[in-house]
């Protein structure tokens, strides 16, 4: 991540270097630090090994498409993700937000619109960052919801004792959810929970990063059903849920 004082650093990953030089100079000039990397495979190693703040990923790559990357990258960082998809279809921002991305634009897209998304999440992950450095946080934050234990200073989601790795994303929404079991939690109340300011989000983002959650939750639970669907009406977590 970046130093101290330091701007926050954005690695792009795309195989058209148009793409990569367009955007890094216009994120320059909005303040960013850049890496840009035309070959998904040497992008892997670097993200792995010196994560950036922020990296932002087009789906649609030889060797290694942006969701194998997102995949593996997945297995050793956090890093918040963005992802470009240059298909007006729900298949790709479906599946990328199910691998563990934290957003998605598609192309052709604003600069301005990407630039907002960004600093929207840079947000909620130095939030976290700045909760977990406080040494006044202690166990009165930490959420426990029947099963669940939710730690924000320290981004940390455990499921009968089980740790389960989510985005920053993943986390403000659950956190919205857990915060009053057995309320519903309306879609926008949700967008308005995990994205600040007047950034659109699309309803289908939610309902991806809901869908993601419960795969996680079940791949240490299978009977995981904490988090229930009120169709037409939104989504709210159930503390007697599941065992309880």
């Amino acid at each position: 991540m970046g130093e101290q004082n330091a701007p926050p650093t954005i690695a792009l990953v795309d195989d058209d270097r148009n793409i990569l030089t367009t955007l890094s100079i216009a994120l320059q000039n909005e303040g960013f630090g850049t890496r840009i990397y035309a070959d998904p495979l040497t992008a892997l190693k670097a993200l792995g090994d010196n994560p950036p703040d922020l990296a932002i990923l087009d789906i649609k790559m030889p060797r290694m498409d942006g969701i194998e990357l997102l995949t593996r990258l997945r297995e050793r960082s956090t890093v918040p993700v963005i992802f470009l998809t240059s298909k007006d279809t729900e298949i790709d921002e479906a599946l990328g937000l199910s691998m563990g991305a934290d957003d998605y634009i598609g192309k052709p897209f604003s600069q301005r619109l990407l630039v907002e998304r960004i600093r929207a999440i840079l947000r909620r992950a130095a939030h976290r960052t700045a909760t977990d450095a406080n040494d006044g946080a202690g166990a009165e934050d930490v959420i426990v919801r029947g099963r669940l234990t939710l730690d924000p200073g320290r981004h940390r989601v455990l499921w009968d004792g089980r740790d389960i790795a989510i985005t920053v994303t993943e986390f403000m929404v659950l956190e919205a959810l857990a915060s009053r079991p057995g309320f519903v939690k309306s879609r926008d109340q949700l967008m308005n929970a995990a994205y600040e300011d007047d950034v659109y989000i699309d309803d289908r983002t939610i309902d991806s990063h809901i869908k993601r959650l419960r795969k996680k939750f079940r791949a240490v639970d299978a009977e995981f059903d904490a988090i229930e669907t009120l169709y037409g009406v939104g989504y709210r977590f159930t503390e007697g849920a599941d065992g309880d």
